[in-house]
């Protein structure tokens, strides 16, 4: 029987590094400055949500109930994210600074934003997807007072 937490930890870790290892692939073949390679980022995500929550209740049958089935996903999400959106801070202020000057001239030339926006981005666009998918996810998990659930 794992906790919650320990699971949220576990799975949120490898999809950050699944992350960044697709960001840096996209990197080798120069693919890193079009934003919409960014879409794949949904699947990857959406993914780990799904082994996180089915590994959750897998290890906990009895005590499984749709709140612990959906923080165990929101929370793998938010380590994800928080640890992709660090990577790519230090990646954007101190390793590649002309990939932020590029994103910048291509995406605000018209407002005078400052690099700080495109972390913003990041963490809003992976706490946003990350409670849909985890919503997403749970209809698959959650115990339906419907129908007889083969157990």
């Amino acid at each position: 029987m794992m906790s919650s937490t320990s699971i949220a930890v576990k799975y949120g870790v490898f999809t950050a590094i699944a992350l960044i290892t697709y960001f840096l692939a996209l990197k080798l073949v120069g693919l890193h400055n079009n934003p919409w390679f960014r879409i794949i980022n949904g699947p990857i995500m959406a993914y780990a949500l799904y082994i996180a929550i089915k590994h959750y209740k897998n290890s906990n049958e009895s005590g499984f109930d749709y709140g612990s089935g959906f923080a165990t996903g929101l929370s793998t999400g938010f380590i994800a994210t928080l640890l992709f959106a660090a990577f790519m801070c230090i990646y954007m202020f101190y390793l590649d600074t002309k990939f932020t000057e590029t994103l910048l001239e291509n995406w605000f030339s018209e407002f005078d934003f400052g690099s700080g926006i495109l972390i913003f981005i990041i963490i809003i666009e992976g706490l946003s997807s990350t409670v849909v998918l985890t919503l997403a996810c749970m209809q698959l998990f959650k115990n339906s007072r419907n129908v007889l659930q083969n157990k």
